[in-house]
């Protein structure tokens, strides 16, 4: 049975990678969307989610694309109207305003899919194998990418809520507590602001597990080199390298894989499997990992950031 999908938001995200990846995937096709200031050719468009809702026998989903700001009153409508939810990542604002959609879904009988692309990256489910088997002694994370050219005019990235270097951070994260066998918790996180901004544009922290476990994460937005998204594990087996955001993975630097992004297929393959099945999969680990770096971030002010 095809799962009939609507998106809300269709800005950069959607354009890219959630509409060719719903195109991609059998049972699943995109038959509406709703956005205040865009239109995808052949495919009804409506400017607000209650027009959208008004016209539900279109669809039997939403795939909500929308910032986190204001995303939970957006969920709890479609869910409302007995829709399936999947929500972009971050899941929300906060932390504590995705449980009650959980509730909710169950109420209703709907699914409700908080993703995280990342965890479906080829060489997660490898890694993941891989440490379970090993003793690690550390886990050390770099997640540098230029803001400019990963977000350009997304001004609601740098409001509260908007999770600033944290945006694609999390995506470090929800790879870390995917893979590794313990859960870690912060220990330490040094933020820095903007002198004109409300979100950190770089962040350093520090994690550890109930056997002491050492981890670091270095994440900035000011790399203009290229990108660096990789998490090097080390091991008694052996130095493991989840490499290029998740796109290889590499042993004492031998190549074990190297596949193409197909990230979000996969995140369409499992939000159809939980539609049939009514279910829920909510993992706020990453989000919360994010909230512990706000609760104990030391706050350091940097130059302004100006777009242009």
């Amino acid at each position: 049975m095809t799962l009939r999908v609507a998106i809300l938001g269709l800005g950069k995200i959607a354009r890219d990678q959630h509409v060719p990846s719903i195109a991609a995937v059998d049972g699943v096709e995109l038959t509406a969307v709703a956005s205040r200031n865009a239109a995808l050719d052949g495919v009804p468009c409506f400017p607000t989610l209650d027009e959208l809702l008004a016209h539900a026998d279109l669809f039997d989903a939403v795939a909500l694309c929308t910032p986190p700001q204001g995303r939970q009153e957006q969920a709890i409508a479609a869910l409302t109207a007995g829709k399936h939810v999947l929500l972009e990542k971050p899941p929300g604002a906060t932390v504590s305003e995705v449980r009650p959609l959980e509730t909710l879904a169950r109420e209703k009988g709907v699914a409700l899919f908080a993703t995280w692309h990342s965890r479906f990256a080829p060489a997660v489910e490898p890694a993941r194998a891989f440490l379970a088997d090993t003793t690690i002694r550390s886990v050390r994370i770099e997640w540098k990418e230029d803001v400019r050219k990963w977000h350009p005019g997304q001004e609601w990235i740098w409001e509260p809520g908007g999770l600033g270097v944290f945006d694609p951070g999390i995506n470090a994260l929800s790879i870390m507590t995917a893979i590794l066998p313990r859960p870690v918790f912060l220990t330490r996180s040094d933020l820095s602001f903007p002198e004109n901004r409300a979100a950190p544009i770089a962040a350093s922290l520090a994690f550890s597990d109930s056997a002491g476990l050492p981890v670091s994460a270095e994440f900035d937005w000011r790399e203009t080199s290229g990108e660096i998204w990789n998490i090097m594990v080390e091991t008694d087996a052996g130095s493991l390298t989840v490499a290029d955001g998740g796109k290889r993975l590499l042993v004492d630097g031998a190549m074990r894989l190297d596949q193409p992004d197909r990230e979000y297929a996969g995140i369409y393959r499992r939000f159809a499997q939980l539609a049939s099945a009514g279910e829920i999969d909510v993992d706020l680990s990453p989000l919360q990992h994010v909230a512990d770096a706000f609760l104990l971030g030391r706050r350091h002010v940097v130059e302004a950031f100006v777009e242009a």
